[in-house]
């Protein structure tokens, strides 16, 4: 049974990635929380996950499900014991960060749990039901840090290639100005908005 796994990223999909570790290319699905993680990761770059192995009678193929800290693949077990969440259900449900769930279960906050896609409000009735009292530990999980990923979310990119191939800023420095104008806004969804959060700021400095 495959338990953790690092390799060079080959390709990423909606739902999946495929993971090329000692000359084996592993398709990995990865919840959305987990996905969102590697917006700024590129091809050929190296990852590590925790590995949810799922593999019955009932689906003799083996499915790979991966988590960036063990402690997340230890709360998806939890959720998978909810009865009517599979794995696989289960996979396409977390599609927030694992502390927002916990806290939502421990304080029986059935609205964001609806959130979750394809939780409607039975199902979540049933995870409180279920996890109430046990999640703790997961509601401790640290914030994730997501300025990097902003900086090279795909909006960003084009302005910041025009900052500093264009414009002669420094590429520390041009990123600087593209997290506090998203600090600053963030409604911000293209790139226009950007560039133009960004020439507002430099304008009220000089």
């Amino acid at each position: 049974m495959i338990g953790y796994i690092e390799g060079k990223l080959l390709k990423k999909e909606d739902d999946r990635i495929l993971l090329l570790a000692s000359q084996v290319g592993y398709e990995i699905l990865l919840p959305a929380f987990v996905m969102e993680t590697l917006r700024s990761k590129e091809i050929g770059e190296e990852l590590s996950f925790y590995i949810y192995y799922q593999q019955t009678e009932r689906q003799p193929k083996p499915v790979l499900i991966g988590f960036n800290l063990e402690v997340e693949r230890e709360f998806f077990k939890y959720f998978i014991s909810v009865e009517g969440v599979g794995p696989l259900k289960a996979v396409q449900a977390l599609t927030i960060p694992v502390r927002e769930i916990a806290r939502a279960i421990e304080s029986k906050d059935v609205a964001t749990l609806r959130r979750l896609k394809g939780i409607g409000n039975r199902t979540a009735q049933k995870i409180i039901a279920s996890l109430e009292g046990k999640m703790d530990k997961f509601a401790l999980i640290r914030k994730s840090e997501k300025k990097e990923a902003v900086v090279e979310h795909d909006l960003s990119r084009q302005v910041l290639d025009v900052l500093i191939s264009q414009l002669g800023y420094k590429a520390a420095e041009a990123k600087l100005m593209i997290l506090e104008a998203m600090k600053r806004n963030i409604t911000i969804s293209t790139p226009e908005e950007l560039f133009e959060e960004v020439y507002r700021d430099e304008q009220n400095l000089t």
